[in-house]
């Protein structure tokens, strides 16, 4: 039975009343609705297609009243301030099955504490359907600038990859683009969603030039860094979302950005000639040894993101120069001794290889992943 609730003056309840007190009343609405007094205590739900507001206005309630705010509709509801003051540690944008409690701590104040907010909706780029784990998901997939036009605010879940940085002529391997992935909360508005480029390779045939560091991917405070270009002789890889792999003699490799990439690897010391392998998202890259030049370290699968729809793996370092050159890895170009080093593999954030007394390679572009539930 539907509750008495709110109880008047000289009411007498009965058991079965009494028990139903739990049973809060529904106030169901489909369009923009103004709070009012018969609110307080109540479930204001929401069922509006389009995009809907709750207003918020003052001396309609006292401090310590509440009213649960609930959106089942697929339009976003904003609990909007009106002549009354909304603070909040979460998003007043409420998607479809988001919701939560507003407390007023005065007649003029309250606060909204978000129960969770659910999946938004978005159009852009290259859509798939998928599945992750049973649950079914709309993958959009960018391999080139573009934008992100967000239909009904929510949680978006990101996987970004950075460019890949350079190989270096004398002839660290370049790294390997970050990786970042992450959950975010986005309104209902357009992003621009930016690709990095791969870095250029140093100038090469024996030139003693390092290679350039690759451009970020990603939107808004989402980056995914480029990674690091490949050193030259007796300098240091750079540091970038995966660190470039050192140089021949003495040098060290790049450093990668704390949970985007791992460092570059060291060179051989002494007068060796062999440069190290440019870091990978997942490993470090191989140090170089006398004449051999190390290996590009390990990339990052994307089959747990997609559900195993996309299986590429992103994000590895490009192998080192040397008399006998290093391997690239997972989308990372392979080293060369007098010829042209390898470069990255496009879209998935590959180091470019490092060359001896050749050519370096350049790395790769990066991608950008973005998913939402269906």
């Amino acid at each position: 039975m539907a509750t008495p609730f709110p109880f008047v003056a000289g009411s007498v309840l009965e058991a079965s009343e009494l028990n139903a007190i739990t049973e809060l009343p529904i106030n169901a609405k489909t369009a923009s609705h103004t709070l009012v007094a018969a609110d307080a205590g109540a479930r204001v739900q929401m069922t509006a297609a389009g995009a809907t507001t709750i207003t918020v206005d003052d001396g309609v309630f006292v401090a310590g009243q509440s009213v649960n705010i609930y959106n089942l509709g697929a339009g976003t509801c904003t609990i909007t301030a009106g002549t009354a003051t909304v603070t909040t540690s979460g998003s007043l944008a409420l998607a479809q099955y988001g919701g939560g409690t507003l407390l007023f701590t005065s007649a003029s104040a309250a606060v909204f504490f978000s129960g969770g907010v659910g999946y938004g909706a978005a159009t852009g780029g290259s859509s798939s359907s998928i599945t992750v784990g049973g649950v079914a998901y709309t993958l959009l997939t960018f391999t080139t600038d573009a934008t992100l036009t967000v239909t009904r605010a929510g949680k978006f879940d990101f996987f970004a990859v950075g460019g890949g940085g350079g190989g270096g002529s004398l002839a660290g391997g370049g790294g390997g683009g970050g990786i970042m992935q992450t959950t975010v909360e986005l309104a209902a508005t357009t992003y621009s969603v930016v690709i990095g480029a791969g870095g250029p390779g140093g100038a090469g045939a024996s030139s003693n030039q390092g290679g350039y560091n690759g451009s970020p991917s990603g939107l808004a405070s989402i980056a995914a860094g480029g990674g690091g270009g490949g050193s030259q002789q007796n300098t240091n890889g750079k540091n970038g979302g995966c660190g470039g792999g050192g140089g021949n003699r003495v040098s060290t490799g790049g450093l990668g950005f704390p949970l985007q990439g791992f460092n570059g690897g060291n060179g051989p010391g002494g007068t060796s000639v062999g440069g190290a392998g440019g870091g990978g998202s997942s490993a470090v890259g191989t140090n170089a040894s006398g004449g051999t030049g190390g290996n590009g370290g390990a990339g990052t699968s994307a089959s747990t993101f997609t559900g195993g729809s996309v299986a590429t793996t992103y994000g590895g370092g490009g192998g080192g120069g040397g008399t006998t050159p290093g391997t690239g890895t997972d989308g990372g170009g392979n080293g060369t001794d007098a010829g042209t080093a390898g470069s990255g593999t496009a879209g998935r954030g590959g180091g470019g290889g490092g060359a001896n007394s050749g050519t370096p390679g350049a790395g790769s572009s990066g991608i950008v992943y973005v998913r939402f539930k269906t």
